[in-house]
């Protein structure tokens, strides 16, 4: 059996110490060896040895030790050894112990006396505290703190026990007396807690009686006065005005934790706007104070919490919520930005634009590593804001656009993206964004934003200046033509004199040759030339991005200069009343394409061009030198209004998502109205009216109305025994994050009464047992509440299992009846959430674990399928509507949600309905974890039937 003990000792099984070896080395004078005897002992004892043999021992030869390590290990010794029978009587051999106790309780030694009366508080039997309940008290009178202190403690925890009040009848009035002549700070509020945990009520008067000397107290009994408060106003809400008056005076207490206490008690009892003002004042004073990163955490996650139940208020408070942006801690900084973004208004959108442009700048000086991370925050920030005013983008955008040649590829995406929204939502904007994008476009090394930049030229360069501008600047980040060359090596030679070499090339007829810049050429009758391998030409200092990008070997990059040169020549022959300019440019253009498809072709780069963008490049050439009007019209306005359907969906989606965030909540018919203005306002603060105004405001919208309905809650209960066996139970299980509780009701079903009733439990996976339940006696037809509090430490599914065991009158055997198992359900820790396709796609690739899960379903319309699977697993479609719509056979779509440690799973959904009309495909799940993987694919497994 497991035992509790204030002390955990490290034993290794390996090497147990011998029972006879101890009691020697307990009964020779050394201390050292009689120090280690009695770890041993102790060891022993917590790992289910008896050793009944030692307890003479210790009390001839270890009681009389004036060791203060001796005595405190013979305490710890006695704590944990069995003190009763198996009828729960005392053992008659503690009355040696009492003795001892009693001496120890007047022993000259302060040390000795302090943790006696320590281990006073540990013991459960009245026959051994009973006798020694003088000694406690005369210790009430010390002159030294340290044994008053743990004195008052020894008082409290007599008083609690079943026949404590008949012990210490007089208690709370003694203790009552000591707090009112007692000077030191941690015995005074030891006292005050004994009063506020036995006595509440003189603990309620004793701070009403010194309500205006509660600001001069210590910091420990401030925080227990905050904790009576809590509890008082919890069962008595009508009385909460004169507490909260002493809350608001603690609030400019010297000790940093009182004022957290103080600012989370006002919160919980008060909804009054001067109140929640003055506790998001008090949390944004902390988190500039404070150092410690934790703590900043911490505080930023009850601004949040503010947050969401009174936005108004947090509003005005922005600006100092975005001071916490001046630590260097990362994790601070992102959850800094997220509060402020929900709390943007017209009145301060300049104000935080201002104040996130200077933290751009100053990234800009390399002195942190992070820079580009935080750069990158900085960056999605901005663009959120430009988007929900787009009147502020004018004022950023050209800033941002100066890091789009940063080093910190993720963050130039998240700029070239913001470019690319902004130059479509505002239209006056973009004859600037066009100039500066052409000015900086050399600076750009990333291909992903090469790619974003060159399609944002194609689709928004319109006046006849910006086609050309657009064109030259693509050729001189090209370069020089050609890509690569093919050099000579020897002169023309008669054949029959020299033998072929390696690498020799012979002509033997007149025929066009192709050279290396695409022109054409005539070669000479019986010749032979030998020629080089292929080199690749860097080009000049002057040849920018796009050339480097090309050599080597991104023709997804080359697929897009294509694309964007064609869509320049076609607006061209629009807006340039010269053919022959028109001509020379497509002439050019051609050139450029035939290169890249050269150049792909050759033997220069070590990997050839893709069919895709093989495809593509040649489609352009033909395009350009046959173009219909049908054709024009796609490549010129059907990819901008695609653009422009893709940022309407977007900007629904994330409206949508805020109304699912708003809490709804509706009041009831028969709820009670109350009106404000015919209250009786005597004797009543403006706090206290406020908190009339909000409380009445909340009842009327129904925010009091709890959200789980009891029809819910029955949906949680689990049967753990059957109707027939003697001990019926049954189980509400409630998951919160980190904690698993199990309220177990038992009924006893028998006519006996039923002795030494345990419930014992086990776990298997990531579920450990907090503590195990206690021994009860359950009457016949009676009926018991049994707690049982478990940890979680992972999402991964979990099982609990276990037994009931009982003793009746009749049988001396224990009676066992075994539980169902409760299996703990994965969807209780994952929530929906959301994330972009490009974090999404950067967490596929870096996460290693994947589940793959054949689709095997009665369901034959993909879509439904699809709902069914998000219905199932609790998770978020990211995939837009639109590009679920069409009956095409097939559907791909991603789906993702997080769970409450932290961790990612994603799902991609591949399915394609076959020729008999049944569906296959595959369902594949990432994660970080092997955990959630596993845990998520059993689930869709179990699920994805349809029926179940």
């Amino acid at each position: 059996m497991e035992k509790s003990c204030s002390l955990l000792v490290y034993f290794d099984k390996g090497t147990p110490a011998i029972a006879n070896e101890i009691k020697e080395a307990l009964e020779g004078n050394d201390v050292p060896a009689k120090v280690d005897a009695m770890k041993k002992a102790i060891s022993l004892l917590l790992n289910g040895e008896t050793l009944p043999q030692l307890f003479i021992t210790i009390v001839r030869y270890v009681l009389p030790s004036e060791d203060h390590t001796v005595q405190k290990l013979l305490l710890l010794y006695l704590e944990i050894i069995e003190k009763t029978d198996a009828k729960g009587r005392v053992l008659p051999e503690m009355i040696l112990i009492c003795q001892n106790l009693r001496n120890n309780l007047q022993h000259p030694n302060e040390y000795i006396r302090g943790v006696t009366l320590r281990f006073l508080c540990r013991l459960n039997e009245t026959e051994i505290i009973e006798p020694l309940i003088p000694s406690v008290l005369q210790n009430l009178e010390h002159r030294h703190p340290f044994i008053r202190r743990n004195a008052i403690l020894a008082v409290m925890s007599i008083y609690k026990l079943p026949q404590g009040e008949q012990l210490l009848v007089d208690a709370p009035e003694m203790i009552e007396k000591v707090l009112s002549t007692e000077q030191d700070p941690s015995a005074k509020r030891n006292a005050f807690l004994m009063l506020f945990t036995c006595a509440q009520d003189r603990a309620v008067n004793y701070l009403l009686t010194n309500v205006d000397r509660v600001s001069e107290w210590g910091e420990l009994l401030q925080m227990v006065v905050l904790e009576l408060i809590r509890k008082v106003c919890r069962t008595n809400r009508e009385e909460k005005g004169k507490y909260i008056k002493i809350i608001i005076s603690l609030l400019n207490a010297p000790s940093t934790a009182v004022i957290y206490e103080c600012a989370s008690t006002l919160v919980s009892l008060s909804s009054a706007p001067t109140a929640i003002r003055a506790a998001a004042n008090t949390y944004c004073q902390l988190l500039l104070s404070q150092s410690d990163n934790n703590v900043k955490l911490i505080v930023l996650d009850r601004l949040n919490e503010l947050k969401a139940s009174h936005r108004d208020i947090m509003v005005d408070m922005i600006m100092d919520v975005l001071r916490a942006l001046s630590s260097p801690n990362l994790d601070i900084r992102r959850k800094t930005l997220d509060i402020v973004l929900e709390l943007i208004t017209p009145r301060n959108i300049n104000e935080v634009v201002l104040m996130l442009k200077k933290e751009v700048v100053k990234t800009q000086s390399g002195e942190l590593e992070k820079n580009g991370e935080y750069r990158q925050m900085l960056i999605q920030a901005i663009h959120s804001c430009a988007i929900k005013f787009p009147e502020v983008a004018s004022t950023v955008v050209h800033l941002l656009m100066d890091f789009l040649g940063d080093a910190n590829v993720a963050s130039a995406i998240d700029v070239v993206v913001f470019v690319r929204e902004i130059i479509e939502t505002n239209p006056k904007l973009r004859v600037s964004i066009i100039t500066r994008l052409l000015d900086t476009f050399y600076q750009i090394r990333a291909a992903r934003v090469c790619s974003c930049a060159l399609w944002i030229i194609g689709e928004y360069c319109l006046s006849l200046s910006e086609v050309e501008s657009g064109i030259a600047t693509i050729k001189q980040c090209l370069g020089e033509l050609p890509f690569y060359s093919v050099s000579e090596e020897g002169e023309a030679t008669d054949a029959s004199k020299k033998p072929p070499q390696a690498n020799s090339i012979t002509v033997s007829s007149r025929r066009p040759a192709i050279l290396a810049d695409g022109t054409y050429a005539t070669q000479s009758a019986a010749s032979e030339t030998a020629f080089s391998p292929p080199t690749i030409v860097q080009g000049s200092l002057a040849s920018g991005n796009l050339r480097s990008l090309l050599l080597t070997g991104d023709f997804f990059l080359g697929a897009v200069v294509a694309c964007t040169l064609t869509k320049l020549i076609l607006r061209l022959e629009e807006v340039q009343p010269s053919k022959v300019e028109v001509n020379k440019a497509t002439s050019q253009a051609l050139l450029f394409m035939v290169s890249m498809l050269q150049l792909g072709q050759s033997s220069v780069l070590p990997h050839p061009i893709d069919n895709d963008s093989y495809d593509r490049i040649v489609l352009c050439i033909r395009l350009l030198c046959n173009t219909g009007d049908e054709i024009r019209k796609i490549w010129l306005q059907s990819c901008r209004q695609s653009f422009v359907k893709m940022l309407s969906e977007k900007q629904l989606r994330e409206t949508e998502e805020l109304k699912a965030k708003a809490q709804v909540s509706h009041a009831q018919p028969d709820d009670l109205i109350d009106f404000y203005h015919l209250k009786s306002r005597k004797g009543m603060s403006q706090l206290e009216l406020e908190d009339e105004v909000q409380d009445d405001l909340k009842r009327a919208t129904g925010e009091f109305v709890k959200d789980a309905d009891d029809a819910n809650k029955l949906n949680r209960i689990l049967q753990l025994t059957g109707f027939s066996d003697p001990v019926y139970a049954e189980a509400y299980v409630t998951v919160h994050h980190y904690d698993i509780v199990l309220d177990v009701t038992v009924i006893n079903r028998t006519k006996e009464t039923l002795q030494n009733l345990c419930l014992e439990l086990a776990t298997m996976g990531d579920l450990k047992l907090v503590e195990r339940p206690q021994n009860y006696t359950l009457a016949p037809e009676s009926s018991k509440q049994i707690k049982a509090n478990i940890k979680v430490s992972s999402t991964e599914t979990g099982v609990i299992f276990g037994n009931i065991v009982y003793e009746t009158s009749n049988v001396l055997e224990r009676t066992v009846v075994v539980l169902n198992d409760i299996h703990i359900d994965i969807m209780d820790y994952i929530s929906p959430a959301v994330c972009t396709d490009a974090a999404f796609r950067t967490m596929w690739a870096e996460f290693e674990w994947e589940n793959k899960v054949a689709v095997n379903t009665v369901i034959q319309d993909e879509k439904e399928f699809l709902d069914h699977i998000i219905k199932s697993t609790n998770m978020k479609c990211l995939t837009a509507p639109s590009a679920l719509d069409g009956e095409c056979g097939f559907l791909a779509a991603n789906l993702y949600a997080k769970s409450v440690f932290g961790e990612d799973a994603l799902v991609n959904v591949s399915i394609e309905k076959q020729a008999d009309g049944k569906l296959s495909g595959y369902i594949r799940i990432r994660s970080k974890t092997q955990g959630i993987a596993l845990s998520l694919g059993d689930k869709i497994t179990l699920k994805q039937k349809g029926g179940s």
